[in-house]
């Protein structure tokens, strides 16, 4: 008996500390070398070193989880820890975040830096924890533009309706039947309905129709930036509050650094992702008439979901900060 309690008394000495043997799951939809992909394997690289290994991410990629949506299901049940996912398809689960994609919001990407990381950015990330989500930090996709295989679009009335592929999200659908398309959601990957003709666009950030290879199925690229679109990366929120202190410290300071090295991925490969799409043939009008498409969607800001209470008043914060 003196035996066996010696035995465990010194097991409970050498047991590892509370921040060992941490496994997370993170899941994207995207493919290695996209956008989220790139914020996941920063962020797996940062926790693993800093944590000597004793904190370890696996990256579900390629949709491999499902859909966005999915991913976000699972987050909530805990099935899945964390995930880099794109606010549009959060917007079911917390509506607020539709602010942040309120057609042409921001004007430039240091206008984004300035509001996201600061207070009105952290108080999307709050708003998120009442559907179960920890946010830690925004990462991107980028400003969005439009590509289609019918014909060029350098006014709104070039749009009437084409048939777009939206992501799962109320504001998108109500962003392009407001600019007169036909919006289709879809769950990402989209290359066979394109290649197949059962939606006859797109609109995305450019690194996506070059890394997708859509210059294959689509022929017209007008750069609207209509939406500035980003990524959040997410948490259980119960799983991530049960953590130790310094492993919640470590997962936040590593999305955050994960954030910062995938937003400037993006932005330093824009204009060579733009370069080699031109010289795959797109068309690209690189100056479409944007006040035509502003003025088809100013009536967005008294959509029911930008007038329900709170959200009103945060989407007035974001349009002030941004004027």
């Amino acid at each position: 008996m003196r035996k066996a309690l010696l035995a465990l008394l010194t097991a409970l000495v050498l047991a590892p500390p509370a921040t060992a043997g941490v496994k997370i799951k993170l899941g994207v939809v995207t493919k290695p070398g996209s956008a989220q992909n790139v914020a996941a394997e920063k962020l797996k690289e940062v926790v693993e070193a800093r944590s000597g290994g004793d904190v370890t991410v696996k990256i579900y990629h390629s949709a491999s989880l499902g859909s966005e949506t999915e991913i976000l299901q699972q987050i909530q049940m805990g099935s899945v820890q964390m995930g880099i996912i794109t606010l549009g398809p959060i917007d079911a689960f917390v509506p607020e975040v539709d602010v942040v994609a309120f057609p042409f919001l921001f004007k430039n990407y240091e206008q984004v830096d300035r509001v996201l990381d600061g207070p009105l950015g952290a108080e999307i990330l709050k708003r998120m924890e009442p559907a179960g989500f920890k946010g830690l930090a925004f990462t991107e996709n980028g400003f969005r533009h439009l590509t289609n295989r019918v014909r060029p679009v350098h006014t709104v009335d070039d749009v009437k309706g084409l048939k777009i592929r939206v992501m799962e999200s109320t504001l998108h659908k109500e962003l392009w039947r407001a600019l007169g398309a036909n919006p289709t959601p879809m769950a990402w990957p989209i290359y066979t309905e394109l290649e197949q003709g059962t939606i006859d666009g797109q609109e995305n950030p450019l690194w996506v129709a070059w890394t997708y290879k859509l210059y294959e199925v689509q022929k017209y690229l007008s750069l609207t930036g209509h939406v500035y679109s980003a990524h959040a990366v997410v948490a259980n929120l119960g799983w991530f509050n049960g953590l130790p202190k310094a492993t919640q410290d470590l997962l936040t300071e590593a999305a955050r650094e994960a954030a910062r090295y995938e937003r400037n991925w993006n932005r330093s490969n824009e204009a060579d992702f733009l370069a080699k799409l031109k010289k795959a043939g797109m068309v690209v009008d690189e100056h479409p008439d944007l006040d035509s498409f502003r003025a088809k969607v100013t009536g967005l800001k008294d959509l029911d979901m930008f007038r329900r209470p709170g959200t009103a008043e945060l989407l007035e914060k974001f349009l002030a900060a941004t004027r």
